[in-house]
């Protein structure tokens, strides 16, 4: 089962609750800037959507609604940590606002640094650690993807009766048949395999020359609907479909992750209307891409209502990792960007809405992470978690529906041992405990420990995105000595990691080294194999798709090993016919 068995509060068992001990004495310095935005009325009146209902029953045909919530999980992609109204952005989001103001606000939510490892790690419950993907991402040409022995989310959700529709990007690696989603538990999916494109298009070039189409509708490439549609609209559109044609009476799971705000940085011209005063042109583009996503989730929310789902419905909104500041996004006040294990990269834009919570209007401070929703969602879809499968997500529905305490009081951010090793990274400096010239990071109650090269580390004020130039982007850099492979931070009471205590508290360090080293020991080897040249799209009808064939000399091998196989079994069969005969024979003779 799930560790810590907190869960939905009519019919769940109750876990353990881990107390978090008070380890700094510091003032806790506020994250947000509060202020919600005026926004239009997502529903329908009171009677039209009765009718709607009555008229969807009626057609749908009848029977009691089921007690399994549908599950709405929103992904997007790239989002700054800044970059959300309720956060004190400049942007206007206030379907978001609107949404999370009435929901609960994730405050304390983490995922991971890059777009490979916070989706496997939301389908699985499992650090990358245990999936063989510690390192980077999956990239188009490699033949990789998230390994097939990992049972996830949409095939448990399956086998309680939910169905299952992904709409957008996918990610977790295509190169054979059995790694593109519909192999992966969902019925439908509609969307792009790769980790980014053009959104109009649909195409992506990997590298020159190796250039390929990548919208897919199941297994196909989803030709049919490259009408130059900007993708958040299109995915909206497929999205209204699904619900369209669907019983809201049965259960349905739907997994929408969009492509924005990720780069490339292209919108519809409507939306740069309202920031044409923002000179800095990458985070005007930006702005508008995030106003175009705002919307779709409206129009997402209108379909829920308007076709029976809302009631009973928990709608769960995440950014995937940090922004980039290149890219037009923002993390102030936090430190560092996308890919690195700052505070920057790893805490999250989350928020739950839903009917079904009983503290609605709230804010959730508990430690939260990505893969708490695997054993979250199944045991609210009223499914069974094997005990075989070894999760490291914790059941945390009791958390953020009645604000309980967390179940969760660390979280492995990540061990990769691939990833350019710190200079003077040593055991030494690790204590003799562990080698610090490895790129790892953790949390444990308040503190944080990273070791190696955490990445690109600044702090990109606001100021960032005017003319100024790159100039003023470092203004309050902090320049660590050369030598540093250590850093420890009380993150609750210093979320913007200024204050580096791990001189001042080495048995604090010694700790957290001894907790990576024990997390260690549980690794699996890394998969990142190196890019096959069989993946060129030019080589599959232009597509990007799954290339992964066994060679013909190793068919035909196996064909004549089979037809040997086959041969000597017949040979064995006929001897052990006339065995059995002359045996027959010669105890009828006997007797």
């Amino acid at each position: 089962m799930a560790r810590g068995g907190c869960s939905w509060p009519h019919r769940l068992c109750k876990g353990k609750m881990v107390a978090v001990g008070v380890l700094a004495g510091l003032s806790v310095l506020s994250l947000l800037t509060y202020g919600y935005l005026a926004w239009d009325s997502l529903g329908l009146g009171p009677g039209e959507a009765e009718a709607t209902r009555t008229g969807l029953g009626e057609e749908l045909g009848a029977g009691a609604p089921s007690s399994q919530p549908h599950i709405i999980f929103i992904l997007a992609d790239d989002q700054g940590f800044r970059d959300v109204g309720y956060h004190g952005s400049e942007i206007r989001t206030p379907t978001l606002d609107k949404l999370a103001a009435e929901g609960v606000k994730l405050e304390n939510y983490y995922v991971q640094p890059m777009c490979t490892p916070s989706r496997s790690q939301f389908i699985t419950g499992k650090y990358q650690i245990h999936t063989g993907l510690q390192h980077s991402i999956i990239r188009p040409t490699q033949p990789n993807c998230l390994p097939l022995d990992n049972v996830t989310l949409p095939q448990k959700l399956k086998e309680v009766g939910y169905s299952t529709h992904m709409v957008g990007k996918w990610h977790l690696g295509f190169y054979r048949r059995e790694c593109m989603p519909t192999q992966r538990g969902f019925d439908t999916f509609f969307g792009s395999l790769l980790g980014s494109g053009d959104y109009y298009t649909h195409f992506k070039c990997d590298s020159p020359g190796i250039c390929g189409y990548d919208l897919y509708e199941n297994d196909n490439a989803a030709w049919d609907h490259d009408n130059g549609i900007y993708s958040t609209q299109m995915y909206t559109q497929k999205v209204q479909q699904i619900l369209a044609s669907h019983n809201p009476r049965k259960p349905i799971f739907l997994y929408i992750a969009y492509q924005a705000v990720h780069s490339p940085l292209q919108a519809p011209g409507k939306y740069f209307e309202h920031y044409r005063s923002i000179n800095n042109i990458n985070r005007r583009r930006y702005a508008a891409m995030l106003a175009c996503l705002d919307e779709a989730i409206n129009n997402v929310t209108l379909a829920l209502k308007k076709y029976g789902y809302y009631e009973n419905s928990i709608i769960i909104y995440s950014s995937d990792n940090g922004g980039q500041p290149m890219a037009g996004g923002s993390n102030w006040p936090l430190r560092g960007s996308k890919g690195t294990y700052w505070e920057g990269g790893i805490r999250a834009v989350g928020f739950v809405h839903s009917p079904l919570l009983k503290n609605k209007g709230s804010v959730c401070k508990e430690l939260v992470h990505i893969t708490d929703w695997f054993p979250t969602l199944i045991t609210l879809a009223e499914g069974q978690i094997d005990e075989d499968i070894q999760l490291d997500g914790y059941d945390i529905w009791e958390t953020i529906s009645e604000g309980r305490r967390s179940p969760r009081v660390d979280i492995l951010h990540n061990i990769d041992p691939i990833y350019t090793k710190a200079k003077n990274g040593s055991w030494a400096a690790g204590y003799g405990i562990w080698n610090t010239a490895i790129q790892s990071a953790i949390r444990v109650n308040h503190w944080k420990l990273l070791t190696g090269n955490p990445g690109y580390s600044d702090w990109v004020p606001p100021q960032a995105f005017s003319n100024a130039g790159p100039n003023r982007w470092h203004n309050e850099r902090v320049s660590w000595s050369a030598g540093k492979t250590v850093w420890l931070f009380n993150i609750t009471a210093d979320p913007y990691e200024r204050v580096d205590l791990s001189a001042r508290y080495p048995d604090v360090v010694k700790q957290l080294l001894r907790r990576l080293s024990q997390f260690n020991k549980t690794a699996v080897p890394v998969r990142y194999p190196p890019k096959d040249p069989r993946s060129n799209p030019k080589l599959n009808g232009g597509v990007w798709g799954p290339w992964f064939k066994e060679d013909e000399k190793k068919k035909k091998s196996d064909k004549s090993k089979g037809a040997n196989k086959q041969k000597k079994n017949k040979n064995k069969k006929k001897a052990n016919r006339k065995k059995g005969q002359s045996l027959h024979c010669r105890s009828r003779l006997g007797g």
